[in-house]
C-alpha cells in the first residue's frame, strides 16, 4: 500500500476525495467529505460515521475521553468507541498496514465500502471510489464498537 501513497502525490491535497481502502477492519471509503460518503453509500444523514485516527494523541485533540476508560481506549485494537457526544473513533494500531496511509493525514471519516445495509460489491465500491488505494481488497470482521459515558459501557456490535 505505501508504494501507492508514494505514486500519488496529490494524496495530501486530496483530502476531499472518496478513498477506496483496505482499512484494518474490512474495506472502506474514506474521506473528509461527509456529504460524499452520505451520497457515495446512499445513507442516511442522521446516521453518524465514524472517524478513524492515527494516534491516541491525535484522539485527545479531538475528544475527551473519560478518565475510567482511558486505558481501554488506548490499549483496544479494530474498536470503535462512541463517546458521551455520540461522536465515534478508532484510533488505528501503528502495526497494521492501513496505519500507512491513515497516518498521512492524522484523521479520516470512515465507513464500510458498501451501499448502506449491504453486502460489499468491489464493482459498486471502484465506481464510486475517486482514488483507490489497493488492488487487493478481503472483507473481514467489522470493528467491535462501545458507547461509553462517564459511567459505563455498553456493547453496541
Amino acid at each position: 500500500m505505501d508504494s501507492e501513497i508514494q505514486k500519488n502525490s496529490t494524496l495530501n491535497t486530496n483530502r476531499s476525495s472518496l478513498f477506496l481502502v483496505q482499512t484494518d477492519t474490512t474495506v472502506g471509503f474514506l474521506s473528509n467529505d461527509l456529504d460524499k460518503l452520505y451520497s457515495s453509500k446512499q445513507r442516511d444523514k442522521s446516521k453518524k460515521i465514524l472517524q478513524e485516527v492515527d494516534s491516541f494523541a491525535t484522539l485527545n485533540t479531538l475528544m475527551r475521553i473519560p478518565n475510567k476508560y482511558k486505558k481501554l481506549v488506548r490499549n483496544s485494537t479494530k474498536t470503535t468507541f462512541i463517546y458521551p457526544n455520540g461522536e465515534s473513533f478508532r484510533v488505528i494500531n501503528k502495526n497494521s498496514q492501513h496505519y500507512n496511509f491513515i497516518s498521512k493525514f492524522k484523521t479520516m471519516y470512515s465507513t464500510s465500502a458498501n451501499i448502506s445495509g449491504g453486502e460489499f460489491d468491489e464493482a459498486f465500491a471502484r465506481e464510486k471510489a475517486d482514488i483507490i488505494v489497493e488492488d487487493d481488497f478481503s472483507v473481514v470482521s467489522p470493528s467491535k464498537i462501545y458507547k461509553i459515558s462517564n459511567h459505563k459501557k455498553i456493547r453496541v456490535r
